[in-house]
């Protein structure tokens, strides 16, 4: 009998991840930096602090190091700079994504979109790929009671909301530290980060991830490989 986890649910990051980044997150930080007022001396350590921290909610980022004003300051000039790149066309899907959550999907596997974007710029960037039916559910900070990663949250409402029937059954994959603890805390039975986004492949193993996994396009393999082989066939 085999050890391979039943997975009926995966729960997929988006930038960095599915999406590729190329520097949009950090772009928009840095509008948000400066719109908070940032000081020069401050740059290196809120550089840390964002570099530490991708993949949780942008407001949170900003909450653990300036007052709430300036928190608001910056996640609204994050939005804006994020959304304006994405409408100069510049957000696109990683290699294989869109391949590899198709493959999943034929296999019977549900699929989740995450983000620690808010609901205005996950929708923006989900409509400007064309993503709006390629996943089961898409989620973000808000629709998990506010609570973003490296909290359980939106794993969990992902099961919640899909009918899957144990924590077990859920594979939860990301490039960040941030996702690593999220899928640790939900119980999740594989973890995988991969290579196309924030953090290396130590980083990643250190915060408990199952497997390091070169991209997403790698996903459908490690998960139930029998029946996607079938489906396949």
């Amino acid at each position: 009998m085999s050890d391979q986890p039943d997975i009926r649910l995966a729960v997929l990051d988006m930038a960095g991840t599915t999406v590729a980044d190329d520097g949009l997150v950090e772009t928009a930080f840095g509008a948000a930096l400066a719109a908070a007022g940032a000081t020069a001396a401050r740059e290196p350590e809120l550089w840390q602090h964002v570099r530490d921290t991708m993949g949780q909610s942008k407001i949170e980022v900003f909450r653990a190091v300036f007052d709430e004003d300036n928190s608001q300051l910056a996640n609204r000039a994050f939005e804006q700079s994020y959304n304006d790149q994405i409408d100069a066309g510049r957000a696109v899907p990683l290699p294989g994504a869109l391949e590899a959550i198709e493959t999943l999907r034929a296999a019977g596997i549900l699929v989740a979109l995450t983000t620690g974007f808010s609901r205005d710029t996950q929708q923006r960037l989900v409509t400007a790929l064309g993503w709006n039916s390629v996943a089961d559910l898409v989620l973000c900070p808000e629709d998990a009671g506010g609570r973003g990663r490296p909290y359980p949250d939106m794993v969990l409402t992902a099961l919640l909301r899909l009918k899957v029937d144990d924590v077990a059954q859920i594979a939860v994959v990301g490039d960040t530290a941030s996702d690593i603890r999220t899928g640790v805390r939900s119980g999740a039975s594989i973890v995988a980060g991969v290579l196309t986004g924030a953090h290396d492949g130590p980083t990643l193993r250190t915060e408990g991830a199952t497997h390091v996994l070169t991209s997403i396009a790698d996903l459908p393999a490690l998960l139930r490989p029998a029946q996607l082989a079938n489906t396949a066939s």
